[in-house]
């Protein structure tokens, strides 16, 4: 008889308790439900909040044209696909949104995935193999990441937006001889950050990079027509690849890949993730098409954004608030540790403001962040009161004001008190 114990795969599970010791302070800040929008605020618990914890840049989830056309394509073609675009689940709507998101991007092609996370992890996840190499920076979203992981690739990480860092590891391995991938965001989901793609351009091309850029934060809020930031630093023709997603500017769900007419005809014969999965919907795809469209033709919505989003940081600063670099429709809003953010995003959940807290590993554990991000239908009066709240909670938490050192040992006890 073996002595050997078997490890129970569940166990993992059963140890898991930082959801249920928020939840027993009354902090747990995800899941929550909405019960109705108007888009810049939501129905939640029966109490209307102020949302500046949407990706819903342009406002555009409640636009009556968008409305109207995803209503159109569900009377005209169902539901669903019911079957990859391989075989029966390509329509019209998703050629044409190819043709037109192809001419906006400046791209030779474009192809569709039915998710922004599979758009990155499907196509790095398939172009990249065990001989090739893969340059990234630390602070590359998770789809790109598992992309990463998928391939096989060597993955060689630098440091986040150190040029410096990125041309040693370019450097150093200058004799590699597999292909090489050099990726990064555009613009860094948490932070707002904006990625030096001009210099990032440079230095890949000088190594002998392929570049990738994911614009799922930069399309709609930064560039000329809110075309991304490899429009905005003016490299459409130096960057080789760009994907990005529908579920934010976009107004729905999927996502996308720019790219050259042959790297597209590849993934399309050759990503397990593109071949066997469903198309998006009738319904998304119009939604979507119509989105472009009104983007295209109503610039104004990405200077609102942006003039909203510049208001907020500049008034949070004044306020005392530490925004970070941000320079984008995300501003970041550093608090302290894990219990203190906590607390703080409750505070402000419950006083009419629906934001998102940013918890370890994705930040530092003693500078944990609220990410707020703005809309082009914000109204003055919705952000002003948004403020107002800010303040009143800053203050009672001692994030900002006068009792903010006194404030730092009690959240220091908390800490090892709560230990969430």
């Amino acid at each position: 008889m073996s002595n050997v114990e078997n490890r129970d795969l569940f166990k993992k599970c059963g140890a898991f308790k930082r959801h249920k010791v928020a939840k027993e302070y009354g902090v747990y800040p995800f899941f929550r439900a909405l019960d109705d929008s108007e888009g810049s605020r939501v129905m939640i618990e029966d109490k209307p909040r102020i949302m500046l914890g949407s990706n819903n840049y342009l406002g555009l989830t409640h636009h009556p044209e968008v409305i109207a056309a995803a209503q159109d394509a569900l009377h005209r073609f169902g539901t669903g696909c019911t079957g990859s675009r391989m075989l029966n689940g390509t329509l019209n709507l998703h050629i044409q949104l190819e043709e037109e998101l192809a001419t906006f991007l400046g791209k030779e092609s474009v192809l569709l995935w039915s998710t922004g996370f599979m758009s990155n992890s499907g196509a790095v996840g398939s172009l990249c193999t065990r001989k090739d190499m893969i340059f990234a920076d630390r602070e590359d979203h998770a789809s790109l990441i598992d992309g990463f992981i998928l391939s096989q690739a060597k993955l060689v990480r630098f440091k986040h937006n150190d040029m410096e860092d990125l041309e040693r590891k370019l450097e150093l391995h200058k004799d590699f001889t597999g292909g090489k991938l050099l990726a990064v965001d555009g613009v860094y989901s948490m932070t707002g950050e904006v990625a030096p793609v001009d210099k990032i351009v440079a230095l890949g091309k000088k190594y002998g990079c392929r570049i990738l850029v994911d614009e799922a934060h930069a399309i709609g809020t930064i560039g000329p027509e809110g075309r991304g930031s490899v429009a905005h630093f003016g490299m459409t023709d130096h960057v080789d690849l760009v994907t990005g997603t529908f579920s934010k500017t976009f107004a729905s769900m999927g996502g996308f890949i720019g790219c050259p007419q042959e790297v597209k005809d590849y993934l399309m014969h050759n990503s397990r993730q593109f071949m066997y999965t469903a198309s998006f919907t009738p319904s998304v795809a119009a939604t979507v098409l119509t989105a472009l469209r009104i983007m295209r033709t109503q610039p104004e919505l990405v200077e609102q954004c942006r003039a909203n989003a510049l208001w907020m940081r500049t008034e949070l600063e004044k306020m005392g608030y530490n925004c970070l670099e941000s320079n984008t429709a995300v501003v970041p809003i550093v608090i302290g540790p894990v219990e203190q953010l906590l607390w703080f995003n409750q505070r402000l959940f419950e006083e009419g403001v629906f934001a998102n807290p940013v918890l370890p590993p994705a930040v530092p554990t003693n500078a944990c962040l609220v990410r707020t991000s703005y809309m082009a239908t914000h109204k003055r009066e919705d952000l002003q009161e948004a403020l107002d709240i800010f303040e009143k909670v800053g203050v009672e938490l001692g994030v900002i004001g006068p009792h903010k050192e006194a404030m730092a040992d009690h959240w220091a006890k908390m800490a090892e008190t709560v230990g969430i």
